[in-house]
């Protein structure tokens, strides 16, 4: 009996109508959600509207004021780029560490899981408000209080209003938000290794580190690049930290693309121009997502 039902279900999910019926439901939210916005904001870039009033076409202009003539624009896709590479070493290269850190502990791993992961379920503005009163210098805040015991200049220490730090205090931010979660991911792939391979690895005379580097490490490495890709995109479109704790500033220094397109269409009321600085986003993202296609996921597909 349990053989027929488990054929009559296969039979049943393999017929195209039901396929479809699964699919649509999700096919047309991501279509009037994502798929009609893009194309909305692609049609907007190509116009000078303020939002009010009609729409007049204006060409490429936007497209040529944002590549050869806005200093702002290469200073910030720079800032973003150099704020996506910390975040790869933030949550890439801090989850894996404390992945597998984890793995080794026979105690309290639970215990510890749930703490890094804590700050994954707290809302960014309530972490802004956290390292905001932390980094304070009036009043000092803990970490400037903690750095005077060693030297009392140091209780006036700015952080994020300091333009040479300001961006890498936003990044850091991120990373210590996000962190947790590629931790869980990384964690959950690590003790899913077979133990045969270990076991083997380990009657080879392979030492803990040999282990993890030839074994582990290879074994999971589609789950690295995947988070790979997550983080990479999340970072290049990332809004909320930056915004909340530094509002760009100083200047434009810790300043990230998605921020400076809100900007242009929401507080300069440039809707052309900003929907430009989104669609530029949008290539961007694109580029780098054939990139690796073409060069990491090859290389796993090889494999």
């Amino acid at each position: 009996m349990p053989d027929m039902i488990g054929e009559t279900m296969e039979k049943t999910f393999n017929k195209l109508s039901v396929i479809v019926l699964f699919i649509l439901p999700a096919f047309l939210v991501f279509t009037s959600i994502v798929i009609v916005s893009v194309i909305w904001v692609f049609f907007v870039s190509f116009t000078n509207w303020n939002g009010f009033g009609g729409i007049q076409f204006d060409g490429l202009s936007n497209y040529a004021q944002l590549f050869f003539h806005d200093r702002n624009f290469w200073l910030i896709t720079g800032n973003t780029f150099k704020y996506t590479f910390y975040e790869l070493l933030l949550q890439i290269g801090g989850g894996l560490l404390v992945a597998i850190f984890l793995t080794r502990l026979t105690r309290m791993r639970a215990s510890l899981q749930t703490f890094y992961y804590i700050p994954v379920i707290i809302s960014s503005v309530a972490i802004c408000q956290i390292f905001n009163k932390l980094l304070s210098v009036t009043p000092a805040g803990v970490v400037n209080s903690f750095f005077s015991i060693f030297n009392p200049a140091w209780i006036d220490l700015e952080w994020i209003s300091n333009p040479k730090i300001s961006l890498e205090v936003c990044a850091f931010v991120e990373g210590y938000k996000y962190f947790g979660l590629y931790m869980v991911i990384f964690y959950s792939a690590l003790i899913s290794v077979p133990k045969e391979l270990i076991e083997a690895a380990t009657i080879d005379g392979a030492s803990a580190p040999k282990r993890l580097v030839k074994v582990q490490l290879p074994y999971i490495k589609p789950v690295i690049i995947a988070n790979f890709i997550l983080v990479l995109n999340g970072s290049m479109r990332s809004f909320d930290i930056s915004y909340l704790l530094t509002k760009g500033g100083p200047g434009n220094t810790s300043q990230l693309l998605s921020p400076y397109m809100y900007k242009q269409a929401f507080s300069s009321m440039k809707y052309g121009y900003g929907s430009s600085v989104a669609i530029a986003v949008v290539l961007f993202c694109v580029v780098i997502g054939i990139f690796l296609q073409k060069t990491l996921l090859k290389d796993v597909r090889e494999e």
